[in-house]
């Protein structure tokens, strides 16, 4: 099976494409898998480091109003499909996977232009214009939430493996947990609070943290905090039980030591702690079309989680909100409970991109 990924840009589109490509590597070990993206987004480093081959091509955002970039836009979107046509001829491409993200429209249109099978994965429960565009060729369309817009099947999101392995083992029993916390500095009888705001960090949380850390000890609990590796300034909070890191590279560490986890509601983010079935305090982006607002939709109404507006997320709030629910063991089991989702994405995934190109084969 001769496979081409497209993708990139963000860590919400390069990850599910490299848990789908790793998990498909296992499956069919002769697969022969290209990935496709651009020059500019993290593909750029993670793609060859995971082992993969990326081809490039030019960087081609939509045009989002009437001025000299759109009227050059029909002429490079002509290029960038051509060439992705003759990448497909050439390899003898048999689907063509999508994942959003610059790379995928030009490929979904190559794809239709050659008569290969099209799969698509939506990472976001607001889909975005490529996927939109690609959806309307073909019925190959994996969702990460159930809430999407987008018509398709529910599949999950294809998670790392270290991330899946906690979802599918759990953590009781298996010592993952034990290991975490030794490793992170934590201690083994209070609850651990994580508070992350992805790799570049999130002012707002980072601050509200802070001030508010010595009433989070107080009801009991330890915090690991994640700052972000691009927060200038920031001053952590100096109080016992507390324990600051600016980037954390093996994240399913940080995972199994939690117990709740404040965060910002990317899409992977979300997926992750659903898969793991770990309750959260979403706190999204205060701007941009709502879409982290909608990707904890799912798990907020099961009961799984909470979710605060940006400009809420205050230290009044920490002590009238938050410190009740650390004191709540029960409440926190429920959440774990109702909002676990499904951990094996990847598999799903793959079963879709199976089916896709046994399309081809029978035409």
């Amino acid at each position: 099976m001769r496979v081409l990924l497209a993708g990139g840009g963000t860590a919400g589109h390069v990850n599910p494409l490299l848990a789908t490509a790793q998990r498909l590597r296992e499956r069919h070990p002769d697969a022969e898998l290209t990935v496709l993206g651009t020059a500019e987004g993290l593909e750029r480093e993670l793609v060859p480091r995971a082992g993969l081959e990326l081809v490039t091509i030019e960087k081609l955002p939509f045009p989002r109003r009437p001025d000299a970039a759109a009227l050059r836009f029909p002429v490079r979107w002509r290029k960038a499909v051509g060439e992705v046509r003759a990448l497909i001829r050439d390899r003898g491409i048999d689907v063509v996977v999508g994942f959003g993200g610059y790379a995928s429209a030009p490929a979904y249109r190559a794809a239709r232009l050659e008569r290969v099978p099209i799969v698509i994965h939506e990472a976001n429960a607001k889909p975005g214009m490529a996927n939109v565009l690609g959806a309307r060729w073909t019925d190959f369309v994996g969702l990460s939430y159930r809430s999407t817009t987008l018509a398709g099947e529910f599949v999950g999101m294809p998670l790392r493996g270290e991330i899946a392995g906690l979802a599918r083992t759990g953590l009781a029993g298996t010592g993952v947990r034990e290991e975490a916390i030794a490793e992170l500095g934590l201690e083994t009888d209070r609850p651990t609070l994580l508070v992350t705001g992805g790799s570049q960090g999130a002012r707002s949380i980072n601050r509200t943290i802070v001030a508010a850390a010595e009433q989070i000890v107080a009801a009991g609990w330890q915090i690991l905090h994640l700052s972000g590796g691009r927060q200038t300034g920031f001053v952590p909070a100096s109080t016992d039980h507390y324990v600051a890191i600016e980037y954390l590279d093996r994240m399913h560490l940080a995972l199994a030591a939690a117990d709740l986890v404040v965060c910002r509601a990317g899409s992977l983010t979300v997926s992750e702690l659903m898969a793991v079935g770990l309750p959260a305090v979403y706190v999204p982006l205060p701007y941009g079309n709502g879409e982290q607002g909608m990707n904890a939709a799912d798990q907020v109404s099961a009961g799984g989680a909470l979710l605060v507006a940006d400009s809420e997320f205050t230290a009044e709030w920490v002590r009238t909100r938050l410190v009740p629910l650390l004191r709540d063991a029960d409440r926190l089991a429920e959440m774990a409970s109702a909002g676990a989702g499904a951990g094996d994405g990847s598999d799903r995934m793959c079963e879709l991109i199976e089916r896709a190109a046994a399309t081809r084969r029978q035409s």
